[in-house]
């Protein structure tokens, strides 16, 4: 499986450190070496990098490690395939436009049977289920909200439901959005965290680096960090029920809702409770 790394701020902020543990997981520390990607929202721009190489050993990843780009939404992902090639168009994130904004979407999962008729407008350019899938909630949202994009709230609720059409089927583990917020959803495995004042030391699990963010924030600084598996061991990361869609918005969960959990998670916890 891949793993998925996302940052919602109330301040532009670098994910300089988070993604520097997040690296080295994509071939070192870890298994996901089929290549990685990263998207920054800068105002309505989206700044993307992708590289089907492994993010441990890839130039590409060292610029963006020590290239301090300043963002309010930011999306990555590592790779482990289980559908489609690995190759520059199968590479996540995937990014789109839909009411003039541009969307990003990261997945962790997978969902062999979803094979959704997709017309025009988005229709995938590799062939993993993931843009499938991105396609897929972009094109159902256009068809329910045509030309008009719904408020937060109402974008939020509609998400929930598609959300929820597909949990069932597999793992369906994501990242997604607009510039704006940021949604994650839970099937299995998703942890976050909210760094405020008063801000500590953190230390990264993947690599021995350190930073203090007391030295670098202002008391007004709020950030939430989303990761497949907590990236530092001295922050206290709270784990997302599996089940659970998100809404990230200026650096704070201000919304939850419940979906249908994963069946492998179901049959996980089934086998944990009989033995």
């Amino acid at each position: 499986m891949c793993e998925l790394l996302g940052m919602n701020c109330n301040v532009p902020t670098d994910i300089c450190f988070s993604f520097t543990g997040f690296q080295k997981r994509g071939g070192e520390t870890s298994i996901h070496a089929d290549g990685w990607g990263i998207a920054f929202f800068e105002g309505k721009g989206v700044r993307l990098f992708l590289d089907p190489k492994p993010s441990a050993q890839s130039p590409i990843a060292e610029l963006v490690r020590n290239y301090p780009i300043h963002s309010l939404n930011v999306i990555a992902h590592i790779r482990k395939a289980t559908q489609g090639l690995v190759s520059l168009e199968n590479t996540h994130p995937f990014v789109r436009e839909l009411w003039g904004q541009y969307w990003v979407f990261a997945h962790n999962g997978n969902l062999p049977q979803f094979q959704p008729e997709l017309y025009g407008g988005f229709v995938p350019v590799g062939n993993t289920d993931s843009e499938r899938i991105f396609c897929w909630l972009l094109q159902s949202l256009r068809i329910r909200f045509n030309d008009t994009p719904p408020t937060r709230d109402v974008l939020f609720a509609a998400l929930h439901e598609l959300t929820d059409q597909l949990a069932g089927m597999g793992i369906f583990n994501y990242l997604l959005s607009n510039g704006e917020c940021l949604f994650a959803h839970c099937s299995t495995e998703l942890n976050y965290l909210i760094r405020h004042s008063p801000f500590n030391v953190a230390h990264l699990k993947d690599e021995d680096m350190t930073v203090d963010f007391s030295r670098v924030t202002t008391p007004n600084d709020r950030v939430a960090i989303i990761a497949t598996v907590p990236l530092t061991d001295n922050e206290p990361w709270q784990a997302m029920m599996p089940g659970t869609l998100w809404m990230f918005h200026e650096g704070a969960a201000v919304a939850q809702l419940v979906t249908t959990p994963s069946p492998i998670k179901s049959l996980a916890e089934d086998l944990r409770t009989t033995n």
